[in-house]
């Protein structure tokens, strides 16, 4: 039997809303076991923090002109991870996968920018640590993202999930990942495919008190603004990004619904989402004539509205199932992932493809800093 590693998996998606922790033992090839998944909610300061700064950095000059802010909230971030860490009672050899909270992604740039001084992090709670995942991918040629398809891959494994399969993650930027079979790690397909929940929470946060839509109870006490829905769609066809593989949430602006109520603006974005989800999956997935399970995971997958409206913008012969079906918490695919991918990174095993983030050859991931 091979040697397996316990590992904990920090992730803190583009919600900027708080921390996903996960443990699980894991050899970083076929088999993976999870051992406990927890939630942190970032204090209301972190959580400002982060949104006020990253409407500001648009370009990579913004972030020296913001350098004492972003090294103030990274000093915070990192002092709350490393309290998550304690938090979690982990044993003493236990290998920390510290993503971070992403302020800035622009591949054509080669930079990739996550909040978290994995050093600070190493003084603190004295454990090896795996961090700036997406760096070498980056400078391979690659988007530097999505990171999670070789975890997609190995839960289809374990779960023996029926193939082909579409793994949907709705969380700030939605992203697909496409498994043919099981064999081929470098046949697993996948990209970034449009705005996830970005635009409908930036909306929610600018007009309200709350973080987001819950439930997609908003967007079913508004009213679709049918003439900014088609503005919109035609802006966001004719735009000049079309080819990019990886988003950040700085892509997308909610500028062309000004004027609209809340309820309204959250129907608009809402319905825009959906339609550019569903075009995207009937794109990438036409070769498939057969019945085919699109499996969704991330925060986006509560929104039953949103849902809804992509089930309406798919084709027929897509069946969309939540990723819970299947005894996983939808919530902590990311954070086991990077769990998963830090063990990996510690064996010198690849975790970016070809196809999965155009690097131009498999790719090694993160840097390790040892206790």
């Amino acid at each position: 039997m091979q040697k397996s590693w316990i590992s904990l998996g920090l992730m803190s998606g583009t919600s900027g809303d708080g921390v996903d922790a996960s443990i699980i033992r894991s050899n970083g090839i076929n088999q993976y076991e999870l051992i406990k998944d927890k939630y942190f909610e970032y204090d209301l300061k972190i959580y400002r923090d982060i949104h006020n700064l990253k409407e500001k950095i648009h370009k990579i000059e913004h972030l020296e002109k913001y350098k004492d802010e972003i090294d103030i909230l990274e000093r915070n971030i990192t002092i709350f991870h490393a309290e998550i860490i304690k938090q979690m009672s982990i044993s003493e050899n236990t290998i920390i996968g510290f993503h971070g909270q992403t302020i800035y992604h622009n591949p054509e740039e080669k930079i990739s920018r996550q909040l978290g001084n994995a050093r600070l992090l190493n003084q603190l709670i004295d454990k090896n640590i795996v961090f700036n995942f997406r760096k070498n991918d980056i400078l391979n040629g690659g988007q530097g993202a999505p990171l999670t398809p070789v975890f997609h891959h190995l839960i289809s494994l374990k779960k023996k999930i029926k193939l082909p399969v579409c793994f949907l993650n709705i969380g700030g930027i939605s992203n697909i990942t496409i498994i043919k079979d099981t064999e081929n790690l470098s046949e697993l397909i996948s990209k970034d495919i449009g705005p996830g929940s970005c635009l409908i929470d930036s909306w929610v946060r600018k007009n309200s008190n709350k973080k987001f839509d819950e439930n997609g109870n908003l967007a079913s006490s508004g009213i679709k603004n049918e003439i900014i829905f088609e503005q919109a769609q035609e802006l966001y066809a004719n735009r000049n990004n079309k080819k990019k593989l990886s988003f950040d949430v700085n892509d997308f602006d909610i500028s062309f619904i000004r004027g609209l109520s809340l309820t309204d603006g959250v129907a608009t974005l809402t319905d825009f989402t959906a339609s550019i989800i569903g075009e995207e999956l009937s794109l990438s997935l036409n070769e498939f004539k057969e019945s085919l399970n699109i499996l969704i995971c991330g925060g986006g997958r509560k929104n039953k509205i949103l849902l809804k409206k992509i089930k309406e913008n798919i084709s027929t012969n897509m069946n969309l199932k939540l990723i819970d079906d299947y005894k996983i918490n939808g919530d902590f695919i990311e954070s086991q992932a990077f769990a998963y991918l830090a063990v990996r990174s510690f064996r010198g095993l690849p975790i970016s493809f070809p196809k999965t983030t155009g690097c131009k050859k498999p790719c090694l991931g993160g840097e390790l800093i040892s206790n």
